[in-house]
């Protein structure tokens, strides 16, 4: 395990994170419950959308303010085991 000490982030910090997946509201619904369960201060002015050329997948970029290493892992973990998602960026 990482020491925090020797991260190359200092926290707290503003961290990108990407998740792309196919577009529906569902998706979205369940992507987003996800990111406010973990970082419930999410400001709606930091979360962008985007559908790619063909409308086949959509990102969702979220800028979040992060308190922890710890919390940004527990994010990618809940996030990877959301259905629908195929990538996080």
């Amino acid at each position: 395990m990482v020491d925090e000490s020797t991260s190359l982030l200092q926290f707290p910090t503003d961290y990108p994170i990407k998740v792309v997946g196919r577009p529906s509201d569902e998706f979205r619904a369940r992507v987003h419950a996800i990111v406010v369960r973990h970082v419930p201060t999410l400001d709606a002015d930091q979360v962008s959308e985007r559908l790619s050329e063909n409308a086949n997948f959509l990102s969702i970029s979220y800028m979040i303010r992060a308190e922890s290493r710890e919390q940004i892992v527990a994010l990618a973990t809940d996030l990877k085991a959301c259905d629908g998602v195929l990538m996080i960026i």
